[in-house]
Order: structure tokens, then C-alpha cells, then sequence
């Protein structure tokens, strides 16, 4: 089985915006873990955290986004970040069948900020970096196409 990224989901709520994303990734949560809650698993996909202080309230400092303190840590499960500008982003995983981990992110920001596209391509390097994408060894076949559908209220299309 190869990692997924499900469709995205975009609120708004006065100049307050949120997306939230459904990773499947089909590694153990602890693997997923450590590029979602390390130094180096963030340089891997994301960006460089020049600081990260593995604790409630703990320092960060993500290079792209700016600094700011580890607003939830719950060790293997919630990695949330509050940066500032960059708004909060939280990872949230949960076991998904026998040998996955289903990724529950959602990025809150305020104004302009963060695009789908851009977190679905970061996501697109999660998955490569973890050894899940279709064609690499260990991936197993990709995924058929899902049917069409029509988007939810507030879904990307």
C-alpha cells in the first residue's frame, strides 16, 4: 500500500482560515512520529527546526514559519506548534488498520497564509521521505484512481 493524501478541507471564520488534511501512510506511528516531532524528521519534508524543545511549552523555532512554543505534546500522538504569524499547526495521528498511521493535520492561520497546494506537495515529500510513494521498494502498488465526486462544502477542487 502506498501513502494517500485526502481531498483538503479549507474553513473560514472572519480573517481566521483553517485546512485541515487526512494522511494515510502505511508505517507505524512511531515512524511517523519522527518526521512530524524531530529536528531532523521536519528537515526531511517540511523545513528546518533550528529549535525544538520536545515538551508542552517547549521552544520551536520552524525556519520557514518563524518561532513560537509547542502548544500540545502528547508523545507519539499530538505535535502542535503555535508560530506566530504562521498561525498553529497541529499533527495528529492515529493507528489506521493493522500497520498504518492516519495523519490528521490542520494548519490555522490568520489573513493570507498557507495554501492547499502547497501542503499537499509537503505532504507528497512525507510520504517519498518515509519510503511510501508508489514505485518505491516496500511501497506495494499504487492506489486506483478514486471515482469523481462532487466537492463538499468547503473542500478544494
Amino acid at each position: 500500500m502506498s501513502g494517500s493524501i485526502e481531498q483538503g478541507t479549507s474553513q473560514t471564520h472572519g480573517n481566521t482560515h483553517i485546512l485541515h488534511f487526512l494522511v494515510r501512510v502505511p508505517r507505524s506511528a512511531e515512524d511517523v512520529w519522527a518526521a512530524v516531532a524531530t529536528p531532523e524528521g521536519l528537515g526531511g519534508w517540511f523545513t528546518a527546526a533550528d529549535v525544538l524543545e520536545p515538551r508542552l511549552d517547549g521552544a520551536v523555532t520552524l525556519r520557514a514559519l518563524g518561532s513560537g512554543h509547542v502548544s500540545a505534546w502528547d508523545v507519539d500522538r499530538i505535535a502542535e506548534y503555535t508560530l506566530g504569524a504562521a498561525g498553529r499547526l497541529r499533527f495528529h495521528l492515529e493507528r489506521d488498520g493493522d500497520r498504518g498511521c492516519a495523519l490528521r493535520f490542520t494548519h490555522e492561520f490568520q489573513d493570507e497564509g498557507e495554501s492547499e497546494k502547497g501542503w499537499r506537495a509537503r505532504f507528497e515529500r512525507l510520504i517519498e521521505q518515509l519510503g511510501c510513494a508508489p514505485g518505491r521498494p516496500g511501497a506495494g502498488p499504487a492506489a486506483p484512481p478514486a471515482e469523481p465526486r462532487e466537492p463538499l462544502p468547503g473542500q478544494f477542487t
